[in-house]
C-alpha cells in the first residue's frame, strides 16, 4: 500500500504487467519538462504541413475570397483550441498517454478499439507523408545533380529508384529521432518550429514583392452572399476535421505538460495566432501568383520550384522537408508507438515500437494508397469518421460523468473489481454508445447522398456519441479521484 498526495491509498502491488511498462506510465509531476513554448512548437510544425497549405490554398480555389479563408480559420481556431485545451487537460491531470486514456471510459480491454483505430490511421499517414516529403527531396537532388534523372525513369513497386533512395533516407532519419524518446522529439519541434515559421513568411514576402506588392483578393468568380458564408462554414468544420487525430490523442504529449498554464498559453500562440498567421501566408501566396499569370498553386512546392537562385531553392526544399518530418513525427509517428506498446507490453518499448512502426509504414507501399482515391477516400476517410464518435464518448465520460474524478493506479490494474474492470476488461455502456454514432457518422462521410453535409460527420460522431454515452453511463461507478504519483514512484 503506498499514500497518495491526497491521503488516500494504493495498492501498487495489484499493477498488471500486461498493462503497465515504463513508457505506458504516468508522468510524474517533478519530471515534466514540456512549457508553452513546447506546446506552441507543436502547433508552429503541425499547422504548416503540405497537406495544410495544399488545402487551404484549395480554398482559394474554389472561389472563397481572401476575406473569407481567414474567417474559416479565425472560426476553425477558436473551436480547435477549445477542444485541445480540454483534451490536454486530461493529459496533464493524468499524466498518462491515450491507449491508457481510453482504458476509462471503454475499459482495461475495450481501450485497443480507440487506440487501435487512431494507430491504424497514424501510420498509414506516417508513409504517406513520408512519401510527400521524398518527393521534394527528389526534385531537389535532380535539380541540383541533373545527372540522377535516369533514376527517375526506373520504378520497382510503383516507385522511382530514385524515390526509393530518399523515401528510405528520410524513414531513417523519423526512425532514429523517434528512437530516442519525447525528449528528442521535443528538441527537434523546437529548432523545427521556427526554422519553417521564418522560410514560409519569407517565401510570402518574396511572392508579395514579385507581385508587385499587392495581391489578388479572390479569383475570377469567388462566391458571395448566403454560398460563400456556407462555405466558410465547411472550410471551418473541414479544417477541425484535420485535427480530428490531435484532439484525440494530444494528452500523449500534454501529460509532459509543466502545468495548465503552460497548455492555455501554448495553445493560445500556436492555434488562433498561429493558425491565423498560416491563413495570411496562403492568401499571399495564392493572391500573389494569381495577380501574377491567372494561375492557382495547389502547394508551396509550386512556387519554391520557381526559385531562380539555387541556393535558395535548396534552403526552401530542406526547410519543407524539416517541416514534413516534424509533422510525421506529432501526428503520425507516436500515437502508434505507444498503441504498440500498449498491445504488446512485454514485447516492445519506445525504441522498439518506433522501428515495428515504422516498419509497417514502410510495407504498405504507401504511395501506392495516396496515388489510390478509393483508398484514400473510403478507407482512410471511413476510419478517420471514426474519430468523432471517439472523441465525443471519451470526453463524455471524462467531463460529464466523472467529472474529472480519475482513479489512475486502477487504470494498470486487472482487479475484477477495479474501477476500469468493468464486464471482463470492456465498458459495454461506451461500446454502446460508439457503435450507432460511428455508423451514422461514416455513412454520413461517405456515402455521396450526404455529400452536402460530409465535412459536418465529426461534429456529428463526436455530437452522437456524447450525447448517447451520457444518457447510457452508469454514473454510480465513478472512481475516487487518485493520482499517478504513487504508482509513477513505485515502479522506478
Amino acid at each position: 500500500m503506498t499514500a497518495t498526495d491526497n491521503g488516500s491509498t494504493v495498492d501498487t502491488s495489484a499493477t498488471s504487467s500486461r498493462l503497465y511498462t515504463y513508457d505506458l506510465a504516468p508522468t510524474k509531476k517533478e519530471g515534466r519538462r514540456w512549457g508553452a513554448y513546447n506546446v506552441f512548437t507543436l502547433w508552429g510544425n503541425d499547422v504548416h504541413s503540405l497537406g495544410n497549405y495544399a488545402f487551404a490554398i484549395g480554398l482559394f480555389a474554389l472561389g472563397l475570397n481572401v476575406w473569407g479563408i481567414l474567417a474559416a480559420f479565425l472560426l476553425a481556431s477558436v473551436l480547435l483550441f477549445l477542444l485541445l485545451t480540454l483534451s490536454g487537460y486530461m493529459g496533464h491531470k493524468t499524466g498518462v498517454p491515450f491507449p491508457v486514456m481510453s482504458r476509462i471510459a471503454f475499459g482495461t480491454k475495450g481501450a485497443q478499439i480507440p487506440a487501435a483505430v487512431r494507430g491504424v490511421v497514424a501510420i498509414a499517414w506516417f508513409g504517406i507523408q513520408t512519401y510527400l516529403a521524398s518527393e521534394v527531396l527528389s526534385t531537389l537532388l535532380v535539380a541540383l545533380f541533373p545527372s540522377l534523372q535516369p533514376l527517375e525513369e526506373q520504378s520497382a513497386l510503383g516507385l522511382p529508384l530514385l524515390g526509393w533512395i530518399t523515401f528510405l533516407a528520410l524513414w531513417v532519419v523519423q526512425v532514429l529521432i523517434a528512437s530516442y524518446g519525447m525528449h528528442v522529439i521535443r528538441k527537434y519541434m523546437a529548432v523545427a518550429a521556427p526554422t519553417i515559421l521564418i522560410t514560409m513568411c519569407a517565401l510570402a514576402v518574396w511572392m508579395f514583392v514579385r507581385a508587385g506588392g499587392s495581391i489578388a483578393l479572390s479569383t475570377a468568380q469567388p462566391f458571395t452572399g448566403g454560398e460563400m458564408w456556407l462555405q466558410i462554414v465547411q472550410a471551418a468544420a473541414l479544417w477541425v476535421v484535420i485535427y480530428g487525430t490531435f484532439v484525440l490523442n494530444f494528452c500523449d504529449f500534454t501529460r509532459s505538460a509543466k502545468s495548465r498554464a503552460s497548455i492555455i498559453r501554448g495553445n493560445l500562440v500556436g492555434i488562433p495566432v498561429n493558425m491565423l498567421f498560416f491563413a495570411g501566408i496562403v492568401v499571399v501566396l495564392s493572391g500573389a501568383q494569381f495577380k501574377l499569370d491567372g494561375t492557382v498553386i495547389t502547394s508551396p512546392t509550386d512556387i519554391v520550384q520557381t526559385i531562380p537562385n539555387v541556393v535558395l531553392l535548396a534552403a526552401a526544399s530542406i526547410a519543407l522537408i524539416v517541416l514534413t518530418i516534424a509533422v510525421n513525427l506529432l501526428a503520425n509517428f507516436v500515437a502508434p508507438i505507444y498503441v504498440l506498446v500498449n498491445l504488446f507490453p512485454r514485447q516492445l518499448d519506445f525504441r522498439r515500437a518506433a522501428v515495428v512502426s515504422a516498419l509497417i509504414g514502410l510495407v504498405i507501399l504507401p504511395w501506392n494508397l495516396y496515388n489510390s482515391p478509393v483508398v484514400v477516400n473510403y478507407f482512410l476517410g471511413g476510419l478517420g469518421a471514426l474519430l468523432g464518435p471517439l472523441f465525443g464518448v471519451i470526453m463524455a465520460d471524462y467531463w460529464l460523468v466523472r467529472k474529472a474524478r480519475v482513479n489512475v493506479p486502477a487504470l494498470y490494474s486487472e482487479d475484477v473489481h477495479g474501477d476500469y474492470h468493468y464486464r471482463r476488461g470492456y465498458n459495454p455502456r461506451a461500446i454502446w454508445a460508439f457503435l450507432p454514432a460511428a455508423a451514422i457518422s461514416v455513412v454520413v462521410a461517405l456515402v455521396p447522398v450526404f455529400s452536402a453535409v460530409a465535412g459536418f460527420s465529426w461534429f456529428i460522431g463526436a455530437i452522437l456519441g456524447a450525447v448517447i454515452y451520457a444518457v447510457v453511463a452508469d454514473r454510480s461507478v465513478v472512481a475516487t479521484d487518485v493520482d499517478g504519483e504513487s504508482i509513477a514512484v513505485a515502479a522506478q
